[in-house]
């Protein structure tokens, strides 16, 4: 029997320039996978998350949405965003009927994610507008949900931190547009750079909660630059650290508008990545009206780094 060949591609996410931002493998065509095949071939990529495409028999009925699903080396996620972001982007610079549309469909197992594209982004792989790479998208993530206001000894006894680590203004608290991250404040930069979080307590503290993961911010080096990061973000989980991380960042976006921290409506940059040496830069926006946060997107620009495949029988 012949092996069947799987093409794959590896996209840098939230990425500036090549080689940055954080990878993600997006397997072209996963209709003849099962479920185990997939959670297989997320463990051979290594990455963070892996993404497979199932595509309808017609081209054409992707347009009300392409059914995508989303591993990380351990586990089937419901929704993350680097993912959704990566995986549209490709679908924009390579699916017949898509190439080049100004916004696809994602339908995950959190429901169907929006991916609009910036004008002027090539249709194909290589430079996007102004001879940049790659191609800027942005999603609309689901409305937050705020969870639990979380005690700060306990939390920073999680992260192997102080209380007065933690921002004492605001308190760490869980939000989800899909995927519930406990978002916390720290005090300064110089506690974010010497962040580092032992697993197994985080995950102690975790699965007790109404949390999936924690996610660290704190006032970027560029704060009140205009254009430049105004926050400083990092993300460690299953023993290592995520580049970029965004559906934490939409959560984020949602915390920072809800407490004062952001204003309503008002794009914030997130860097992300740096202390692992792929720097990321995600947009983020979230409106408050009428006391509730809504309208969370989250953007960034992908950019197409490599091409492969795997055979498998």
């Amino acid at each position: 029997m012949a092996p069947r060949n799987l093409a794959y591609s590896i996209l840098d996410v939230f990425a500036e320039r090549p080689l940055e931002g954080n990878p993600l493998a997006v397997f072209h065509d996963a209709r003849s996978l099962t479920t185990a095949n997939m959670q297989a071939l997320a463990r051979e990529t290594n990455l963070a998350e892996t993404t497979f495409v199932l595509p309808a028999d017609d081209p054409e009925d992707d347009r009300r949405g392409v059914r995508v699903r989303i591993f990380t080396t351990q586990e089937e996620l419901p929704f993350a965003g680097h993912p959704t972001l990566g995986t549209a982007s490709w679908l924009h610079a390579n699916h017949p009927a898509l190439r080049g549309e100004e916004e696809i469909t994602l339908q995950l197992n959190v429901g169907p994610i929006i991916v609009r594209f910036a004008a002027g982004n090539a249709s194909g792989p290589g430079a996007g507008s102004g001879g940049e790479s790659g191609v800027v998208a942005r999603m609309r993530q689901n409305d937050p949900i705020f969870g639990v206001v979380h005690p700060r000894e306990a939390v920073a006894a999680a992260l192997g931190l102080t209380a007065d680590d933690l921002d004492p203004a605001h308190a760490p608290q869980t939000v989800s547009t899909g995927l519930p991250f406990c978002i916390v404040p720290l005090r300064s930069l110089a506690v974010a750079r010497r962040l580092q979080i032992a697993q197994r307590d985080a995950q102690r503290y975790l699965e007790a909660s109404d949390a999936k993961f924690f996610y660290c911010i704190a006032p970027a080096a560029t704060l009140g630059q205009p254009g430049e990061p105004q926050w400083h973000a990092r993300m460690q989980f299953y023993g290592g650290e995520d580049p970029a991380t965004g559906s934490a960042a939409g959560c984020c976006a949602a915390y920072l508008v809800q407490h004062g921290l952001a204003a309503s409506a008002e794009p914030v940059v997130l860097e992300q990545g740096v202390e692992m040496l792929r720097p990321s830069r995600i947009t983020v926006e979230s409106t408050l009206q009428q006391g509730k946060v809504e309208k969370v997107f989250v953007g960034g620009r992908t950019i197409p780094v490599a091409t492969g495949s795997f055979f498998l029988p």
